[in-house]
């Protein structure tokens, strides 16, 4: 066995997590995006380090700026001001603190479906309005791109910000330069504030680098709030730490009413996480993205063998499948659970535009990719 990266299923089934304990054990969890994988040597360590001292205090943000600043010139060539990083508990609640004192109360906030579900939750939860810019699909390869029309029609119309996933989930592109340059422009047109969402920004396959939105040159790139994880890289969620990159000076002191309280939310196991991913953790982290490419290609050639009607896009990034599954109505995903009792990700989460798609989970064994298409293909059948 190749660990950390084929963990037997009898280990994975004894997992606390949402995806280990939401269905019953004749389902095979292949949705929430967690990737059942083990620890990173050096991330078990800081861990355990701090639990052995009983270090389990309050977050302080400590080295990880200027860990996260290492990170992000040595993956992505981008000079990151370690003194422009906010603390924050996770990314959708950065999101949702920069909501609340970025924006006026009821402004209009733009998104892309088909988009990550939370963007759905957190715009009207920080009591502003969602703008909706769907992505343009080709019909004929499955590829997504923004809509440039529809998006500056919303900015034109006044919404305050645009909430950017770059990649984006669940499609999987990684958006090119000159693909946020034209964003930006229209951004910088508009005067429109962009808050990029980019946790999955070191999951992505040769020859599509990620392009942080910052890195973009423009006046509305500056002004950006940038929101980075380790938890999707290195499957760190539960420990609940995020960073709000702000490097406009204005910005960061209006982020939020209270900062203490939004980088409370924060964990001091997740903290110490971070910083060992990402100053530690590039070997592990380039065998999962090893992993990633072998189950897509994997994936790509069972579904040709056994699922013969579903298309997809091959995703330059994240560890997400987009599946379309026709002829299986609106949820595919529902028939795949009743019928195949393997859990995916419905469509329609992630807005109308998911109709008759499924998302699956790549960040698993190749075995349990083979399982999952066999109960698909009983499903169809």
């Amino acid at each position: 066995m190749s660990r950390p990266y084929d963990v037997p299923l009898s280990e994975l089934r004894r997992r606390r997590s949402v995806k280990w304990q939401q269905f019953p054990p004749d389902v095979l969890p292949m949705h929430v995006a967690e990737t059942d994988f083990l620890l990173a040597d050096p991330i078990r360590a800081a861990v355990a380090d701090l639990l052995e001292r009983g270090d389990t205090g309050y977050a302080f943000a400590l080295e990880l700026p200027v860990a996260y600043a290492e990170f992000a010139a040595n993956r992505y060539g981008q000079v990151v001001d370690p003194g422009s990083a906010l603390l924050v508990g996770d990314v959708m609640e950065g999101v949702y603190v920069a909501l609340g004192g970025l924006t006026d109360p009821g402004a209009g906030v733009v998104i892309c479906p088909p988009v990550y579900h939370p963007f759905f939750d957190v715009i009207p939860r920080a009591g502003r309005r969602t703008v909706h810019a769907p992505l343009a699909r080709d019909p004929d390869t499955g590829r997504y791109e923004f809509d440039l029309a529809a998006l500056e029609a919303a900015f034109a119309a006044g919404a305050a910000a645009f909430l950017l996933c770059n990649p984006h989930n669940p499609v999987g592109r990684v958006w090119t330069p000159t693909e946020l340059g034209a964003v930006a422009e229209l951004a910088d047109r508009y005067g429109v504030l962009v808050l990029a969402d980019e946790i999955h920004g070191p999951l992505t396959f040769a020859g599509h680098p990620h392009t942080p939105f910052a890195s973009v040159d423009s006046d509305s790139a500056r002004r950006a709030v940038s929101f980075v994880s380790a938890s999707k890289a290195w499957n760190l969620p539960g420990l609940k730490c995020a960073l709000a990159l702000a490097p406009d000076p204005a910005a960061r002191d209006r982020f939020g009413p209270a900062p203490n309280h939004v980088s409370i939310a924060a964990s001091i196991l997740g903290v110490a996480a971070s910083v060992a991913a990402f100053r530690d953790g590039g070997p592990w982290l380039d065998g999962a993205l090893a992993r990633f490419a072998a189950n897509r290609d994997l994936l790509n050639e069972l579904m040709a063998q056994r699922l013969p009607g579903i298309g997809w896009a091959r995703p330059e990034g994240t560890y997400l499948a987009w599946l379309e599954c026709a002829g299986l109505g609106a949820d595919p995903a529902a028939e795949f659970l009743a019928t195949g009792r393997v859990a995916l990700d419905s469509g329609l989460r992630f807005g109308m535009e998911g109709a008759g798609f499924a998302r699956l989970n790549l960040g698993t064994s190749a075995a349990l990719v083979t399982e999952a298409v066999d109960r698909m293909a009983l499903a169809l059948r």
